[in-house]
């Protein structure tokens, strides 16, 4: 039976935006779990919440300090085939690609002529004032659920040529929440 997980946030002990957690849960088997039932964070420091679930049960839960990764190079990496709709277990697509970053830090993942996302965060643009995220990610986020719903950026097709151009780009996670970069390299 395939698996899927959910990387969450926990700090001071408390469970950061399970809600939207939650709706991916749903979204993914079509049933609701409350995952807050089955997190409580041993301390009350920066952890990654690790949950695996399938369609019948949440099999484990998992916590570990986290350290975030300084990403300031990335790779471009062309897949017309992939996909992962959903926050599977089965990552081998996905880590495939990613050993082919070369020295880059990170890779950004196009298909069909679009960027997609990096192979751990969602992906933005900042063009003309406002932030610009995939209309078509590989894996739709809970922070980019979030900033949707509140306004704070848009949906847009985002081609090679615009993440070229642009000055500030920024990932999105349930880990880093929203961190822009703006000394970047992208390599070809």
């Amino acid at each position: 039976m395939e698996e899927f997980f959910e990387t969450i946030k926990c700090e001071d002990e408390e469970v950061l935006n399970i809600h939207y957690h939650n709706q991916r849960v749903a979204r993914t088997i079509g049933m609701n779990i409350n995952l807050l039932e089955y997190i409580y964070p041993p301390n009350n420091k920066l952890l990654k919440c690790k949950v695996i679930y399938n369609k019948e049960e949440v099999l484990n839960v998992e916590f570990t300090p986290y350290k975030e990764k300084n990403i300031k190079s990335f790779k471009i990496i062309v897949d017309n085939t992939i996909e992962y709709k959903y926050k599977s277990a089965n990552r081998k697509e996905i880590d495939k690609l990613y050993k082919e970053k070369e020295d880059c830090d990170e890779i950004i993942i196009i298909k069909n002529g679009l960027v997609t996302d990096t192979s751990i965060a969602n992906i933005l643009i900042y063009e003309n004032g406002i932030w610009f995220t995939p209309k078509k990610p590989l894996l739709q986020g809970t922070t980019i659920d979030r900033l949707l719903l509140e306004n704070h950026i848009k949906q847009s097709d985002i081609t090679l040529k615009q993440l070229q151009q642009s000055n500030k780009i920024a990932l999105t996670n349930a880990m880093i929440g929203f961190k822009v970069i703006e000394n970047f390299t992208i390599k070809i």
